[in-house]
């Protein structure tokens, strides 16, 4: 079925409604939302949020912590680690609410209103880059958990972050940074006022070499230019970003060479893995607030590729060559959202009513193939791929009292692929839609409280080259195909409370059920879907500020994750992160010094169905100590891992083989250490 014409016929009656819509309602004004969001403060969310779940993360708490990687700035949504396997030029690991979520298959990402994830990616879907990003830029980012919001569609069943950048900066700024290991840094950005508007730049260098035997070599290029006109409420803009990365890879290396003494810690297997990565963007945002109606609407092109090369099993399947593989990915991704609120007073009840669609295409050229030291061998497949989507939701919020309101949405997505492989047995066309109900009802607030009870279902799609195989491309046996979209079901109960002056906390119970769940093969490099899966578990948040100079930030999260299906293999879900904790203390505005300390633990997780191999848990401690000479020029000194902790990033269980072991190979613990303790000191002007 070619689903052009009814994404057509979707979009004119869209239109239509919205033009019903603008010309007949008429209400006091409301706030805006992602994508085109403008987030101001964090402080105080009763009455606004429609779960325990959700908050908003300032440009001050930001700049208040260290990252080791631009990616981390997503840590400050409570209950989410993100980690790394391998070169910095990859994309990063991300852990949420009893998910190894790969590199973001369920964690909804985006800049701008841009979508970060990628879907039928070369390495894994979902696959979320965030190299791209310069964190001085970012003003700061909107986080949410589950599928309970109708705004959120692929990728959002177990959270959603959003990212949005300055508009405009106070000053410029000028940066100069170096650091263990051959990190060095330089960002220069600034935005003068140029016509009606401000021109916001930014431009960063970065290179890093790691404790790596074969240093990473990780260099990288960011460039910005935004052009913006008008208010937080009326205005438009128009962004260019690009980005540039080269790097070498060390993977993950077995336990038993590290215990042998084989390997040391910071060795690798096969010392030619690396990568390169580009991404260019072109995006526009537009919004219009009159008489109590917002209208808000983005549009982006995106065009990106990636040139992984990876060996996980080294001499297990090639015993001459080596397991090398190289995962390449070439896309231009373009969409548009549009969005629509406006107020009414049904008998005295205060109503507001959201209209959204939500329109994407990704026109993908990716391949598999056998390498060896980045030369290729073979070609496993090589497909070119047109996935198209789109979504359609309206969500309906009733103050029905002073106590009570109630948030109910519909969303009704529409997805068509179309493979080409080179193998014509695999190509094919598939489609699929689903509807998705959700509902949100918040009681309160008394005394500074408000209670929560949430549901909804949601989904993420898989790789659609999936959807279309009848062979395995490498072996030559029959395959099964999988749909294109995966439900979920989720529920939770919450409180939100800020009855201490200075405390912002909240508490949620939730469980999420998934119909198929997705698991990280290591021979491929990528996911595969798997069994049916429920998790349940709390998230417990809390931001302290007692007094004006000290803010205390103590997160902790726990978790069960269990496949629902019998098997004999066991039902535990490998990689299922069970805790999660995290307790920072930063301290500013009491003279010239400053700093901030942050406590990270990362728990186990069973590595195989039926837990009798397990990871250990990670526990990192970093922090920060700054000086400002005046107004406009500070010096700055990040510690990482100050405990020098000898722990791992990530593990994994499976069998790889090393030189002159069994043809078999020998199923072990593969881990990822984390780098030991380090330091960048930064030089911080503006002017």
């Amino acid at each position: 079925m070619n689903i052009a014409v009814p994404l057509i016929r979707l979009s004119m009656r869209f239109f239509v409604i919205i033009g019903i819509v603008i010309t007949q309602t008429h209400a006091a004004d409301i706030p805006t939302l992602a994508p085109v969001q403008v987030i101001e403060s964090g402080a105080d969310r009763l009455g606004i949020a429609g779960s325990a779940n959700e908050g908003l993360i300032t440009r001050e708490q930001l700049d208040a912590r260290p990252t080791y990687r631009s990616g981390e700035i997503l840590e400050f949504a409570p209950g989410l680690i993100v980690t790394q396997h391998s070169g910095d030029g990859k994309a990063n690991q991300y852990f949420l609410r009893g998910f190894n979520l790969d590199h973001g298959t369920d964690l909804a990402i985006t800049v701008d209103g841009m979508p970060v994830n990628l879907r039928t990616h070369g390495h894994g879907q979902g696959y979320s880059d965030l190299n791209f990003l310069i964190p001085e830029l970012v003003s700061g980012l909107y986080y949410k958990k589950g599928p309970y919001y109708a705004d959120e569609g692929d990728f959002a069943a177990a959270g959603a972050v959003h990212i949005n950048i300055l508009d405009r900066a106070d000053t410029s700024l000028g940066e100069i940074g170096a650091g263990s290991y051959g990190y060095r840094r330089a960002l220069l950005a600034g935005s003068p006022a140029v016509a009606d508007g401000h021109l916001l730049y930014g431009l960063e260098l970065q290179h890093n070499d790691g404790p790596w035997s074969r240093p990473d070599d990780f260099g990288k290029i960011n460039a910005l230019l935004r052009y913006h006109s008008g208010t937080a409420k009326n205005g438009w803009n128009i962004t260019a970003m690009a980005y540039k990365g080269d790097w070498n890879a060390t993977d993950q290396i077995p336990q038993r060479a590290i215990s042998s003494g084989q390997l040391g810690r910071y060795d690798g297997v096969d010392n030619t893995d690396g990568g390169n990565a580009s991404r260019y963007s072109l995006s526009g945002a537009w919004r219009h607030s009159s008489a109590g109606r917002v209208t808000e609407a983005n549009a982006y092109v995106v065009e990106s590729r990636l040139n992984l090369y990876s060996n996980f099993t080294y001499f297990l399947n090639d015993p001459v060559n080596g397991d090398q593989f190289k995962q390449q990915d070439r896309r231009v991704l373009s969409g548009f959202n549009l969005k629509h609120s406006w107020e009414q007073d049904w008998g005295g009840r205060e109503v507001e009513n959201i209209i959204g669609l939500q329109l994407r295409n990704d026109n993908i050229g990716v391949g598999l193939f056998n390498t060896r030291a980045r030369q290729v061998l073979s070609t496993t497949r090589d497909d070119h791929v047109v996935e198209t989507s789109a979504g359609l939701y309206l969500q309906n919020t009733i103050r029905w009292n002073n106590h009570f309101r109630s948030i109910a949405g519909l969303r009704g997505d529409f997805f068509h692929a179309d493979v080409t492989s080179d193998n014509a047995v695999n190509s094919g066309k598939s489609s699929d839609q689903l509807v998705s109900p959700k509902l949100g009802l918040v009681f309160g607030p008394w005394e500074r409280t408000e209670y929560y009870l949430n549901y909804g279902r949601g989904f993420h799609s898989n790789d659609a080259r999936g959807t279309t195989i009848t062979v395995d491309p490498a072996s030559g046996a029959p395959a099964d195909r999988v749909p294109l979209l995966v439900r979920t079901t989720g529920y939770e109960a919450g409180v939100r409370y800020e009855m201490l002056r200075g405390l912002q906390s909240s508490f949620s119970l939730f469980q999420l059920d998934f119909d198929s769940e997705l698991l990280f093969v290591g021979d491929a490099g990528t996911t595969e879907p798997s069994r049916p899966s429920r998790r349940t578990g709390f998230e417990w948040s809390n931001l302290y500020t007692p007094v004006s100079w000290l803010e205390i930030d103590a997160d902790i999260a726990m978790s069960r994750a269990r496949f629902t299906n019998s098997d004999p293999a066991g039902d535990r879900i490998p990689g299922a992160v069970e805790g999660v904790a995290t307790l920072t203390v930063a301290i500013d505005h009491l003279g010239p010094w400053y700093g901030s300390g942050r406590l990270r633990y990362f728990g186990p997780r069973p590595l195989i169905e039926d837990n009798s191999v397990r990871s250990p848990s990670t526990t990192l401690l970093s922090g920060r100590v700054g000086y400002r000479f005046d107004r406009k020029t500070r010096l700055q000194l990040d510690g990482f891992n100050l405990l020098n902790k000898e722990a791992s990033q990530i593990s994994y269980f499976y069998a790889s083989r090393l030189p002159g072991e069994a043809a078999a190979g020998v199923s072990d613990v593969h881990l990822h250490p984390t780098e030991p303790r380090s330091f960048r000191l930064s030089l911080i002007t503006t002017f």
